[in-house]
């Protein structure tokens, strides 16, 4: 019968399923060991306790042994560190080792050591008394109590950031008992200091509570909290259980349990006792007992309590709602009449389309309960009959929507494979739907069961990038671990499974053989990786620096190729062997020099200077001596430039250099005369800015000097007389000798500076051809008519036209079109 291990309280009833025959059994004694399990079927660790079994305390270091649930040996590791007083895990499935100085040592489920940190310097110095791992808001907690009973916490083992709780008042002995209380998002303790209770919290600050109680209490010996949070137990020294909300403000009820002496392990929902050799687990009021002939330990689930003894693994849950519903006797629910009908109808009786007629209303509702009662089994017979009842009772429903039964087949699929002994992660539907499936797949890839996690992430239809891809990727960090395969064969065989794999980096791959000091395979399979911004860092971190510029050089990205020159520069302190090194690959040897024409022109004179380009070590002579500060030093290295230049039969560029030396002087000796700035002026700036100051004289040996073609000089002269309004200078100047620019320029420079009168000056020098422009700048556009049909110049006539057009002067435009008439006519 269904019903047959179900026992009542009260109104509700409970169950206690075997999970395993344990494989250690008759090898191991659990009261001998300390002990610890991680929650949702997690695994299980051992370490000998000396003092438990009866044994003087020796030098030889223990065995910390890790289990599956079923008891199969997944990994030993012989202790060799300091003294453990308690052994956990965390959230995430790390065992934690607390040693009695403070220190906490952090190791998978391999027993591979990932880190470790210390719970403070008076930890350390007075060692510890008691300890608390406990669930935060942010993860995996610890706090321990020092001998001298101040609480320290830390609220993240993967944040690990020690904090100390405030002292209870007058405390001067051990607490009778204390333990971790999540409220409002915060950690605090819950201290007993006999009948009084403090609350503790990481402000400084306490507060005493007052829990209802019926009775007077001398002491609270031992503290429960529900896995939820949400409820406390406590256990006074007369063997009263209080139980109710962890803020302690609701009281839900009281239960004398006779049992004056502390309880070994307090768990919800149950107490375990020590009485006569007998071991015994009571659920208050009214009373369910389960006797045990040995030591067992209790694990507490979010829906029951696991029960790990020396043969077998249990697991105590009380009944859901919905298996009592169909199972329990006398049911009339809509879903155990549709199981009821499924049976008879497998037996080909007429009684089943009786059962469906009478919830042919409700029979929705009876397929969702057999559904999920399904989930709630443990046994695959039990799951197939639910679901064949369900399945009978979809074929009688035009509208229901599949999904629910579907997943629930699937889950159970999923569930029934991780229960296996070889696997022994006995989770229930309930606790996979808090942990969801992505964590127990990671649950599976730490455990090594890799084939396992790629099918079921197959038969989920999960992406191969958030499943068989990433679980494929920790396949080879695995598998570049085991040194004792050949590098060519394990780097073939890693690509083969990956190469199509998506979203795999062979660089994370082949930085994981690196940190196992295999170099030469982390190369090969560097060479599988597609991107080379993660090939490149890795590559340049195994000294591999020709490759690392070569991939950098064939991705084009410049940024890497910087990245690799810069890095190759600070490895190779001799500058020679780095160039030797990037002259190789032309594209990196390019780019660096550009970069050190930038940052550094220095190095790149060096280079030129070793490679005997003379003409380019001259050019970077020339353009260091602009960012000389002191006169001198600017005046050697143009004349260094000079020797470079001719060393390269450059004569030109070394005639230039000598000129431009020649002129910087002249500038400086200028500026000792005048006091006025000329340095770093051009030629043609200087002479304009002395003919300015009106040192004709000068500016003309200047002209004579640096060979200035003279239309260049007289523009330059013209423009700088205009420009300081020496018209009369202006004009002499004109009148010099004949000028290489027409007069038509005068009248031009004038007119730029707005001084028509002295342009009218100019106007009777202006040759015939250049009149009409000349008169429509000054703006006679009339007289540059009359002048353009004087000479019969069409074109002369077609610009005061279009000026016309533009200054809308219709008069002129009547009288030009009349002209243009007039002067075709006499053609």
């Amino acid at each position: 019968m269904a019903t047959a291990d179900w026992n009542p309280l009260g109104d509700v009833y409970y169950r206690n399923v075997e999970l395993y025959q344990m494989e250690w059994n008759g090898l191991i004694d659990l009261n001998h060991f300390m002990i610890a399990a991680a929650p949702y079927g997690g695994p299980v660790v051992l370490m000998k306790d000396e003092k438990k079994a009866g044994r003087v305390v020796t030098n030889v270091k223990p065995v910390i042994s890790v289990y599956n649930a079923a008891g199969k040996l997944l990994s030993q590791h012989r202790w060799n560190s300091g003294t453990v007083v308690h052994l956990g895990w965390s959230n995430t499935e790390e065992l934690l080792c607390i040693q009695d100085n403070g220190v906490i040592l952090v190791y998978d489920i391999a027993l591979n050591f990932k880190r470790t940190f210390g719970m403070g310097t008076e930890a350390k110095d007075v060692k510890i008394l008691d300890w608390k791992i406990f669930s935060s808001f942010q993860g995996t907690g610890i706090a321990v109590m020092t001998t001298s009973f101040r609480i320290y916490i830390v609220n993240n083992v993967d944040d690990p950031r020690v904090r100390k709780l405030a002292e209870v008042p007058d405390l001067n002995s051990v607490p009778s008992s204390w333990t971790i209380l999540n409220l409002d998002r915060q950690c605090r303790a819950l201290v007993a200091k006999n009948s009084q209770l403090f609350l503790i919290d990481q402000g400084g600050q306490y507060e005493e509570q007052f829990p209802k109680l019926s009775s007077p209490v001398t002491a609270f010996i031992e503290m429960a909290v529900s896995f939820n949070n949400k409820m406390l137990s406590l256990f006074t020294d007369t063997g009263v259980i209080w139980i109710g909300s962890s803020d302690l403000k609701e009281v839900h009820c009281e239960f004398n349990t006779k049992a004056a002496r502390r309880p070994q392990q307090l768990s919800w929902y149950v107490i375990f006792k020590h009485l006569y050799k007998l071991y015994s687990l009571y659920i208050p009021k009214p009373i369910v007992r389960y006797n045990f002939d040995s030591f067992v330990y209790l694990v507490q689930e979010e829906d029951g309590l696991r029960i790990i003894g020396n043969e077998v693994h249990q697991f105590l849950q009380k009944v859901p709602n919905v298996t009592e519903q169909i199972f329990k006797i006398g049911s009339m629910e809509p879903g155990a009449m549709l199981y009821e009908a499924s049976k008879e109808f497998s037996r080909r009786s007429q009684k089943a389309d009786e059962y469906i007629r009478m919830i042919k209303d409700k029979l929705d509702v009876a397929v969702d309960q057999c559904i999920l009662a399904a989930g709630h089994e443990f046994e695959p017979s039990k799951q197939k009959s639910l679901l064949r009842a369900a399945s009978f009772g979809k074929c009688f429903l035009t509208e229901y929507r599949p999904e629910a039964f579907v997943d629930m087949c699937q889950m159970l699929r999923v569930l029934n494979q991780v229960r296996q002994y070889s696997v022994g992660i006995p989770l229930t539907y309930t606790q996979l739907g808090h942990l969801s499936v992505p964590v127990l797949i990671d649950r599976l890839v730490l455990r090594k069961l890799f084939c396992l996690a790629i099918r079921i992430c197959h038969y989920l239809k999960i992406p191969d990038a958030e499943g068989a891809s990433r679980i494929l990727a920790h396949w080879a960090c695995y598998k570049v671990q085991q040194k004792h395969e050949d590098e060519e064969q394990l780097a073939r065989a890693i690509s083969q499974k990956l190469i199509d794999a998506p979203g795999v980096s062979f660089s994370e791959i082949a930085s994981q053989a690196l940190e196992q000091g295999r170099k030469q395979l982390a190369i090969k399979l560097l060479d599988y990786e597609s991107k080379a911004s993660e090939q490149v860092p890795l590559l340049l971190k195994m000294d591999q620096n020709n490759a690392a510029l070569s991939k950098a050089v064939d991705s084009g990205d410049t940024d890497l190729v910087y990245t690799v020159l810069l890095t190759m520069k600070e490895k190779i302190s001799n500058m020679g062997e780095f160039f030797m090194a990037i002259r190789q690959m032309p594209v990196a040897y390019s780019l660096y020099i550009q970069y050190c024409r930038q940052q550094n022109p220095k190095v790149v004179e060096d280079l030129y200077y070793q490679e005997d380009n003379f003409l380019a070590e001259g050019n970077c002579k020339v353009i260091r001596s602009f960012s000389e500060d002191i006169f001198e030093d600017r005046v050697r290295k143009l004349e260094a430039a000079i020797n470079c230049y001719q060393k390269a039969k450059m004569e030109f560029a070394a005639k230039q250099t000598e000129d431009q030396i020649k002129l910087l002087k002249l500038q400086r000796k200028l500026e000792d005369e005048t006091n006025k700035p000329y340095l770093d002026l051009s030629i043609q700036d200087t002479m304009y800015r002395l003919t300015q100051n009106g040192n004709h004289k000068l500016a003309e040996q200047i002209r004579k000097d640096f060979k200035v073609p003279d239309k260049r000089f007289w523009l330059m002269r013209m423009s700088a007389l205009a420009e300081s309004g020496d018209w009369m200078e202006l004009e002499k100047f004109s009148k010099t000798k004949k000028p290489p620019v027409g007069m038509e320029a005068f009248v031009n420079i004038c007119m730029k500076y707005n001084n028509r009168s002295e342009a009218m000056k100019y106007l009777s020098r202006v040759l015939p051809d250049q009149k009409v422009q000349a008169l429509l700048n000054i703006g006679n556009a009339k007289e540059a008519a009359d002048a353009a049909f004087e000479m019969r110049s069409e074109e002369g006539l077609g610009l005061v036209l279009t000026k016309a057009i533009n200054s809308n002067n219709k008069q002129l435009v009547e009288s030009v079109k009349d002209m243009m008439n007039r002067v075709n006519t006499k053609k």
